[in-house]
Order: C-alpha cells, then structure tokens, then sequence
C-alpha cells in the first residue's frame, strides 16, 4: 500500500518539469499583463492538507512541504520556506530557477517592497489568500510604486493541462454517541456566541469547524476526514450548507435537511446577496479574501476575527474525551507491536525508512479501525531524522543503521493515526546499536523538557507561550535549542493540527480544560541525527492548595508508548524526573500488557523497567 505511494513521488523528475512550468506561467503573466505573481500553498480554504487538484506550489516548484509560498516575476523567481524545510527546499527544487528565501527573516511582503521595480503589476488569487495577507501584499507593492492586481482566474489553472480534478469523497453524519452533542445543539451555541459577537451572520469557511458544527465528516484531503464545504449560520433563521451535491447521498442530505438548508458550493457567492445590509462575521484564518470582497460588493457590512467554533471544537466534551482515550490505547498497543518488531528487524541491517513506515501501518490496520494516518509518517534513520518535517522517498530512502559508525545512530518516526473516535500523533527516537555519549546526552535534556511539560502545574488563563520556556531550558543550558513549536493542538477525528491553542514562543490563546495538545520537544544536529519524544495531553483540572487564588491546571498524559531507556543519561535526570518516567512507564506497562502476545509482553517489561 505505501510502497506505490513512495515508488511515485520522485523529486528528479519534479525538478526537470518545474523550469517548462515557470517558463509557461511566465508566458501566460506576459499575456495576461502582469509582471508577477504571487503563488502560496493553500485553496480557498487555507487547510494544511490540499487536495491535489488545489497543489499549485507543488506542481510549479516541485517543493512539498505544509507551508511555503512562491513569486514568479519575469525575470526571477523565489521560493519562501520555515525552518522546519530549509533541508528539503534544496532537494526538490531548482536552485537556478528559485532563490530560497526564510519565510520569518523575509516574508513575502517584504521581499515585494524591496525587489519590485516602480510601475509593476503583480497578480493574485483572491481566493488563496485572506484579506489580511492581501493587505500586506497590497501596502508592500505599493510602498515599491507597484499595484496589487486581482486575477478573476489563476493563471496557474491556465498552464496545468493535467490539473487533477477536484476531489469529490461522500459525507458521512458523525455518531453522536462519538460526537457528545447534537449538530442543533452546536448551533444553538454558535448563536449565542453571534449575539456576543454582535454578528448578524457567521459564514463558515474552515472546513474543520464546518465539519464539527454539523456533525459531518468527509474524504477531499488525505489524512483529515474533511469535506470541503462552506457554510452560513445566521443568528436568527436557518443555517445554509454549501457542498457539491454528487458528496450527499439521500439518506445524508435528509438528516441534513432537518436542520439545515443543503445548497450547492456553487451557491454560496450568489447567496451572499441575503445579508445586504448584515453584519456578516468571517473568520481571519480562514476566509478568503474573495469573500470579504464579495460580501461587500453586496452590501453587506464584514467584519474579521476568529471564528467562535474554533475555541468551542477545541475544547473536547466527556464523549470525545473517552474516545480519544480509546483510540490512545488502541494506537499504543499497535505502537508496541511496532517497536517490539522494529528492535529485532533494525538490528539485522536491512531495514529501511520505507520499510518502517509500511511496518508501522500494517501493525495499525490490524487494529481494524484505522481510518487513515493522519500525516505523512516521518521515518528518519541518521541524518534524515535532523531533517524535522522529513517524508521519505524512493530516492532518500536509507537502509537503517548503515554509515560509517556501523550500527551507532538513532531512528525517529513520528506518526499518528485516524479513527473514527479519535486522533493521535506521537514520535518516538529510537537507538540502533550503541548511541554515543552526545546521543545520550541530548535526548536527556529533551526528555527533561519533555517532562516539564507533562508535570506542570498552572493557573485558568495561562498560554502555551507561557509554558514553551519550560521545554527548553535543559538544552538552553548547554547551548541548544530547537526550531519549532513545542506543541500544537489536536482535534477528535479531524486535524491532527487544531488551532487555536498551541504551546510555543506564539501560542497566545490560554489553555482551556478538556483541549488536546502535543508535548515535542527536540533537538536535530544536521548530517548527524534528529530527536524528538512526543506525546498528547490532555488539559486537566488540578488540586487547589490552601489559599490559592485562582484554579489550577495541569496535563494528563494520553500516548501509552515507552520511551527508549536506552538513551537515557540518569546522571542527568532529577529525583522526580526518574519519578515521573518510572511512573508513565508503569501506567503503559498496565495499560498494554493485556492486549499484547507473550513475546511483546517481554519486550514490553525490560522497555518499561524502573530506571
């Protein structure tokens, strides 16, 4: 199943096709008269995952990284990637073609205002971009003396003869024994936040939340159970749904019209007509650009923030709580299997990364429930795990444990799975053979940070920016740090990545009981090896002491997967580190044990062991 996936990606071959791509969308700008145009990873939606009739940045510039951005001028070209992709921009795109630039240190309002020549037209899909990113874009070409111009069609749709078409997976109704509450229900909550909002109406333009609102959940995008649709919730009056009608079947679209008005996406823009003089509420993450424009183009009044339903799909009742523990258990007996199977095979020195990841989903197809992975598993043996968002190819696919230390390097994979009652995401790094003193020492202090995380105590009302330093400061110590967010969070068979809490230098939204969030702190040394331990937690209430002043929270750990002893300096690690670790070890062990053969409950005892 993965080998077919992994045999037709191929990097090579993107490159050569991307220099005749450019020179025909240059050749389409020059008639259309434009001298640029502004090319980001998104649909009309700004879902992490496209589907790939929506993939323009990868077809044009062979990079397939989750975010990124690209101009094309006439005479030059750039590529905008993080840091999570500074390693793989170079592998998979044309470097005579696309300077690469950092999307932090010179994002591309910036790169516009400095590079641009005085009188030039740059283009722009209003339905790729929402109306703050236009803006930037907009005042960056015009403090140039250059003009922002909206394209009524993408000249890229102009160019793709092969352009995939658009995806058309059919919508299931989630059970509401796994949803906690009915969709009338949600939408009753929604108004009340419209009343709060001073909104008239609310168009729903984040398919999560869409498919959270209304208890729907689809198949458009790999790896998120979404179906892509937009829908309206006035305060007062029915909600309107926008799908394509061949994704409804009769049995779908009569549940569905109980509550709600079922139209055709091809509606909605004709429909926006009804809030002539409404306050019509959009969401700043998500909705388009196009739409802000088009709202206003019929008198309606729109207004930009976040949308409500963010924070309440975040915040997980009783019923999705339970099935995100089932779903944990069930991911961690597989996981088990996984690693049990993966220290005997590693140690014969055939093994590769592919082999690994087709491994790992054997062992969670057999669970019977599996949905789908829910993101590319990452598989990284050596230097490709110091790669932090590395996917495996057929071309950098390595056998593990082969270089020049013989069997001495280490193995991450992060992975996470789809079922229908819950979403997991854990990375586990793994020694093959003898780590080094360094290997020892630096999974330690991510360790250390990662039991920070996991055992701290905070106050309602703290945010994960607040918390972030608690993942770093044993790396600090020694001069390190990592290059990403600690965590993110995690939705309940939907996005594997969950706005609007996360804990980083950035994550802003205070930590609300009952939300989902990873614990992964890192640390990648390039050409050499990648660490990472991550798991999901749970927000929690926590005991109050005597006269504390505010209530407390604190994390409930739900990954059940052991962490590799073996890396592991003591030395480094305090009396109530060792605690900690011998404590989650004990509640795996307890957890899984049942549900495991003989022979994977051995392997399990010595894994969980007290240090």
């Amino acid at each position: 199943m993965f080998e077919a996936r992994f045999q037709t990606f191929d990097d090579s071959s993107e490159r050569a096709a991307s220099a005749k791509r450019v020179a025909a969308l240059r050749t389409e700008l020059k008639r259309r008269g434009l001298d640029g145009f502004v090319v980001p990873r998104a649909d009309r939606q700004q879902n992490e995952y496209l589907p790939a009739s929506e993939e323009r940045l990868a077809w044009l510039t062979g990079f397939t990284g989750s975010a990124g951005s690209a101009i094309v001028l006439i005479e030059r070209a750039v590529l905008f990637v993080d840091g999570r992709y500074t390693v793989q921009v170079k592998t998979q795109t044309d470097g005579a073609i696309f300077t690469i630039e950092h999307f932090v240190d010179c994002p591309p309002d910036q790169w516009l205002e400095k590079n641009l020549k005085s009188g030039a037209k740059i283009g722009f899909d209003p339905w790729l971009h929402t109306s703050e990113g236009a803006e930037k874009l907009k005042k960056a070409c015009a403090k140039a003396g250059a003009t922002l111009v909206a394209v009524e069609n993408n000249p890229i749709d102009a160019v793709w003869t092969d352009r995939p078409a658009p995806p058309a997976g059919p919508v299931t109704l989630r059970d509401i024994k796994l949803a906690g509450e009915s969709a009338t229900e949600k939408l009753r909550q929604i108004r009340v936040e419209l009343v709060r909002l001073r909104a008239d109406v609310l168009i729903v333009s984040d398919p999560q939340n869409v498919a959270w609102a209304f208890n729907i959940r689809g198949s458009d995008v790999t790896h998120t159970p979404l179906v892509l649709a937009f829908a309206t919730i006035p305060r007062d009056g029915r909600p309107r749904l926008y799908v394509a009608p061949e994704k409804l079947t009769n049995e779908v679209r009569h549940a569905l019209e109980e509550f709600t008005d079922v139209r055709d996406s091809a509606d909605l823009v004709a429909d926006l007509a009804a809030f002539k003089d409404k306050s019509v509420w959009l969401d700043q993450a998500s909705a388009a650009e196009s739409l802000t424009l088009e709202v206003s183009a019929r008198g309606g009044k729109p207004s930009r923030g976040a949308d409500p339903i963010t924070l309440m799909k975040a915040v997980k009742n009783n019923a999705e709580i339970a099935g995100t523990r089932a779903a944990h258990l069930r991911d961690g007996v597989a996981l088990t299997r996984f690693l049990a199977w993966f220290d005997h095979e590693a140690a014969s020195g055939t093994l590769t990364e592919i082999g690994a990841v087709e491994a790992l989903e054997t062992f969670r197809r057999d669970t019977g429930l599996l949905k789908d992975v829910s993101f590319p598993t990452i598989s990284g043996s050596g230097p490709n795990g110091a790669i932090v968002h590395y996917r495996v190819t057929a071309a950098s696919n390595r056998v593990i444990g082969k270089n020049e230390l013989g069997k001495n390097e280490l193995f991450l994979i992060d992975s996470g799975a789809q079922y229908e009652d819950g979403t997991t995401d854990v990375t586990r790094t793994i020694a093959v053979g003898t780590p080094t003193e360094e290997m020892r020492d630096r999974f330690t202090r991510v360790l250390k940070g990662h039991i920070a995380i996991a055992c701290a105590v905070f106050p309602e009302g703290t945010s994960g920016a607040q918390l972030d330093p608690l993942a770093r400061v044993a790396l600090w110590q020694a001069g390190l740090d990592f290059d990403h967010g600690t965590g993110h969070g995690v939705g309940c068979y939907l996005s594997v990545h969950e706005g609007p809490a996360r804990i980083s230098k950035l994550g802003n939204a205070p930590l609300r009981r009952g939300m989902i969030l990873s614990n992964e702190p890192g640390y990648y040394k390039t050409d050499a090896y990648g660490i990472r331990i991550e798991n999901l937690l749970l927000v929690a209430a926590m005991p109050s002491p005597d006269g504390a002043e505010k209530p407390l929270n604190g994390f409930e750990t739900l990954t059940l997967a052991p962490i590799d002893r073996r890396l592991i300096d003591t030395r480094l690690l305090t009396g109530k580190e060792r605690l900690w670790l011998d404590g989650y070890h004990t509640l795996v062990r307890d957890a899984l044990r049942p549900h495991l053969d003989s022979a994977t409950q051995g392997w399990l005892d010595q894994a969980t062991r007290p240090l």
